[in-house]
This record gives C-alpha cells, structure tokens and sequence, in this order.
C-alpha cells in the first residue's frame, strides 16, 4: 500500500526532511532510485538527453560496484548522485548501527550531500545520526510517487499518476530497476513531453 501524493501528515512528522522544493518556478525534480543497471539506465539517460533534461539518480552502492561504467555515465551526463544505501535497506526494520554502517558504504562510493532512504522508511534517531556525522546531508523524501515499481498498474496508470499530481516544485520518483522496467519506458517519455510543452524545465535538485 502507498499513496501517490505524500500526505500532509507525514511532511508535517518529518519537517527536517525535503519533500520538495520551491513552488514558486516552473521547475520539476525528476528522481530515480535503485540503478545504476544495464538496460534501464541506459534508457533513462537517453530518454533524458532527448529533452535536455536533467535529474537526480539515488543509487544503491552494490549496484555502483556492479556497474561502474553506467554510473560513470550518469555523472558524465551532468546528472546529480544520491546516496540510496549499499544494500537498500529498510531503516524501520534495521538497528540504527547497521543503518548507518550501510549508509557510510555507499557514502564512501557517491561523495554526495543528498540521501534518500529506501521505501522512504527512516525513524527518527536514523536520522539523527546520520546527520550528527555529515551535517550537510539533505535528506530527499517525494511529492509524487509515479508507482512504476507496482507491478500491478499499467504502464498509462503510472503516466497518469504523475501527469494528475505533479506541479511547481515537485520531487517525482521513478525508479531504473529492471522491476520497473516497462511502466518507466512508456511514462517517462510522455512525462517528458507533457511538461515540456507546459514550459516545465527540468532540473537535478
């Protein structure tokens, strides 16, 4: 179960955490969780360079150490890295050590100031610490959930999803996993097209 717009609640119980950005411009912040892998990230950066777009991808650390070669594109393309964990791990179901531990690994591979936390599930004393460590960090949470990941909605419905909710200043999360594969090769590129011809840039965060 997941709600497509982060609830008023939540921003609200997290209000150091960013859920997005500036409504003042005609702005969106495309984002990417999980890659870097062969195929779909590929298709990503290219989907992407077709509209002069760029984007914010949150990688997983064994997957940079997999796929050294596409993660080097992502950054030579001018595209911003996240830390999104080694191992993906769900913070409300690990020990805070274990958390921060995993974190680090990957923060050693990135070097960024941004972190997203898989299944956006992170307490409150994770959180702390990370921070008490890296002061910097800008922890990146989302307005819209496009829901490429469920692979029980058709490829249109996660289109929509993001064509109905998204506006000024909103964070959106796709993820380039090969789970996600189909619905993101047919959204992204109307997404792209459809804010595009509303003036819309689009921009790493």
């Amino acid at each position: 179960m997941y709600l497509v717009k982060s609830p008023l609640l939540l921003k609200w119980y997290y209000p150091s955490l960013t859920w997005n950005k500036s409504r003042e411009h005609k702005v969106i912040y495309l984002t990417f969780d999980d890659g870097p892998i062969p195929d779909v990230t590929e298709f990503v950066l290219k989907t992407l360079k077709s509209f002069n777009a760029k984007a914010t991808f949150f990688c997983i650390g064994d997957n940079i150490c997999k796929h050294p070669d596409i993660f080097n594109k992502i950054k030579n393309d001018g595209h911003q890295i996240g830390n999104h964990t080694f191992n993906h791990l769900k913070g409300w179901k690990t020990p805070d050590e274990t958390y921060l531990a995993n974190f680090r690994m990957c923060q050693e591979l990135t070097g960024t100031n941004l972190f997203r936390p898989p299944y956006g599930r992170i307490n409150k004393s994770q959180i702390s610490k990370i921070k008490s460590v890296y002061p910097e960090m800008e922890i990146i949470m989302w307005d819209i959930l496009s829901g490429d990941f469920d692979q029980s909605i058709s490829a249109e419905a996660c289109h929509k999803n993001v064509i109905k909710y998204a506006k000024n200043g909103s964070i959106i999360v796709f993820h380039d996993s090969f789970k996600a594969s189909d619905r993101i090769k047919h959204a992204l590129p109307k997404v792209l097209e459809y804010f595009a011809a509303q003036g819309y840039q689009f921009n790493t965060l």
